[in-house]
């Protein structure tokens, strides 16, 4: 943030905030029509036709990128979505998730080593990746509230103007729900998950940038 290192915000928030620092189209074949001169005639009689093959689909993770919003709110819960919302069964790695969060950062860059170590932290390393993939793994988030804690106020009445203008912490809590295949059998569990975004939207930013994200199960409250 501006004038105040994240060292010293997390002086600021004392016991409230731990921080983490450890690294942590479908596209179809479409065949448009063909002309009244290109189109075949029938085959020879004992010609067997071929039947084209359908097309399989393809997952992209194109449509992931976080809303161009100035609502904190609305945005964190996007962040949320974006960091639980995933698949190990489709072919990407823990990385192409993170891209969208990543892609949002401080535009200054005085938070992106540390926004790169946040994020490493909530999703599995690329080996327990492959492991779960084995699993077919998917994970969802149920996103049960969202707002900016109490806590929140006392420290930037504490920073004395020196946190970025529009900087806004939002705790956010939910479920997380994971399914998958275990010997042969279809599992599910579910548990409890919260966490803080830190997030910078006007007048610092023409909307809401994410500049870091509290340790896992540690929120602001």
């Amino acid at each position: 943030m501006r004038n105040l290192t994240w060292r010293q915000i997390a002086v600021i928030l004392g016991c409230v905030l731990t921080l983490a620092t450890l690294a942590v189209g479908i596209y179809g074949l479409v065949r448009g029509p063909q002309s009244a001169e290109s189109t075949p005639g029938p085959p020879p009689p004992g010609e067997l036709e071929a039947i084209p093959e359908e097309a399989t689909p393809v997952v992209t993770l194109k449509d992931r990128a976080l809303p161009h919003t100035n609502d904190p709110i609305t945005y964190s819960r996007a962040v949320a979505s974006s960091l639980f919302d995933w698949d190990t069964s489709l072919g990407f790695l823990p990385t192409d998730y993170t891209a969208a969060v990543l892609a949002d950062a401080d535009p200054s860059g005085e938070e992106s080593p540390g926004l790169i170590a946040d994020v490493a932290t909530y999703l599995p390393t690329v080996d327990q990746w492959l492991d779960l993939g084995a699993m077919e793994v998917r994970q969802t988030i149920e996103v049960d509230d969202a707002y900016v804690p109490d806590s929140w106020t006392a420290a930037v009445q504490q920073a004395h103007g020196h946190l970025r203008p529009g900087t806004t912490a939002v705790t956010v809590t939910g479920t997380r729900h994971r399914s998958g295949v275990w010997n042969g059998e279809n599992a599910e569990s579910s548990h409890p998950v919260a966490f803080t975004v830190f997030v910078a939207c006007e007048p610092s930013f023409d909307r809401c940038r994410v500049l870091r994200l509290s340790q896992l199960d540690n929120p602001l409250r």
